[in-house]
């Protein structure tokens, strides 16, 4: 990825119009061209700031990830016992489907993403990097809660969420994630 000290206002302007077009149409169907109209640039902007399509679809699945980091820190904060640190990774993932989409809520974009892109390719990796570290933050949250299998019940619980999170994308709804809440919450109260 490129990177620069202060992202260009041309940089963030394609970045938010590839990330709605993205998650909205999916990164195969959503040409340069249209990348760049939404985002009101030169074509040569694009270029510019991006060495080729891959390397946008890459920067799009970074900023989804910071954007859920952020959700999720914000939740983070607002918790005061090991429980509650354990459910704000669930809360962020029920803030981020209530998000207001102009197509509507279609699951995690970054598995959406990763869906298109083949073996291998560095898209793919950030996204295993990503649930990598929604796990991770699992099992230290489930430690501090004194869990009896942390590694394992944090799997399960990163199942949950991914399993939960792709039924509301089909559905269009939070509910899955709701149920996903309290099935988490009651989990985490058993260790």
């Amino acid at each position: 990825m490129t990177t620069r000290s202060r992202p260009t206002p041309a940089r963030e302007k394609l970045l938010d119009a590839a990330g709605q077009l993205f998650y909205a149409s999916g990164t195969t169907a959503t040409g340069i061209d249209a990348i760049t109209a939404a985002a009101g640039v030169a074509k040569k902007s694009l270029y510019n700031n991006f060495a080729s399509k891959d390397e946008l679809v890459l920067a799009y699945l970074e900023t989804r990830h910071a954007e859920w980091l952020d959700l999720y820190s914000h939740r983070l904060a607002q918790a005061s016992a090991p429980e509650q640190r354990v459910l704000a990774v669930v809360d962020a993932y029920l803030d981020h489907a209530r998000l207001p989409y102009p197509r509507g809520f279609r699951g995690c974009g970054l598995l959406n993403a990763a869906a298109e892109l083949p073996t291998g390719a560095p898209g793919r990796e950030a996204v295993r990097r990503h649930k990598e570290q929604v796990e991770a933050l699992l099992a230290t949250h489930l430690t501090e809660a004194g869990a009896t299998d942390p590694q394992g019940m944090a799997e399960h619980l990163a199942f949950l969420l991914e399993g939960a999170m792709v039924r509301a994308g089909l559905e269009c709804s939070d509910e899955r994630l709701v149920r996903a809440r309290q099935i988490a919450a009651a989990l985490v109260s058993r260790r």
